[in-house]
């Protein structure tokens, strides 16, 4: 899972910057407000691209050098797509627009450490019962703050990989657990998968 693609609303519009910034899987934006971090945008399929993608999001935000607070937010974000194992938990994220439901789901996704995975339904279980699995992964498909709640560590059961509904799909949900390690279910299940998607052959 990944960003919405509706936009989030902020009652008291509080003072949004972003901010682009270079990663090993493509250019990356971070969104900010005085509670923390609003929005991470994944990789469009260029600069510009995602440049606006901040923008249909988050109209009010203007471009800005970010505060110390964010820039680390920031390098923790690249070093983790360095394959680096960084706990991104400590940061601050920006909850003040969002569903209390989708809130008690992150905090769980965010207990997820790098190279480990739960499932829909074992998030479910963890917040009263597995009756919930389908809340939790709507939830999951409308995180404004992929990578800080790392909703590419949630499958589905029986290790499928689920949704993910970041620029490049399915793919870039296999790709990132690939660089973290990821092994759910067995040594072998992610360690041979692309770092891109390969070329469908015609005919």
């Amino acid at each position: 899972m990944a960003y919405p693609t509706q936009r989030l609303s902020y009652r008291c519009i509080m003072s949004l910057g972003f901010a682009l910034f270079e990663t090993t899987i493509g250019t990356c934006a971070i969104v900010w407000s005085r509670r923390g971090i609003a929005g991470v945008s994944l990789p469009e399929r260029n600069a510009a691209a995602t440049r606006g993608r901040v923008l249909r999001r988050f109209p009010a935000a203007g471009e800005a050098v970010p505060p110390v607070d964010v820039r680390k937010a920031i390098d923790g974000i690249v070093a983790l797509l360095q394959g680096e194992l960084v706990d991104l938990a400590g940061i601050a994220i920006d909850t003040v627009a969002l569903p209390k439901f989708n809130v008690r789901v992150y905090d769980v996704a965010r207990t997820i450490p790098p190279g480990a995975t739960l499932t829909y339904g074992e998030i479910a279980e963890r917040l009263g019962g597995r009756k919930l699995a389908r809340g939790v992964g709507q939830a999951l498909g409308q995180n404004p703050v992929p990578l800080i709640v790392p909703c590419h560590r949630v499958l589905a059961a029986g290790g499928k990989s689920g949704g993910f509904s970041a620029n490049g799909g399915v793919v870039t949900k296999l790709r990132l657990l690939t660089i973290e390690g990821a092994q759910p279910g067995g040594p072998t299940l992610f360690e041979k998968l692309p770092l891109v998607a390969p070329r469908r052959r015609r005919g």
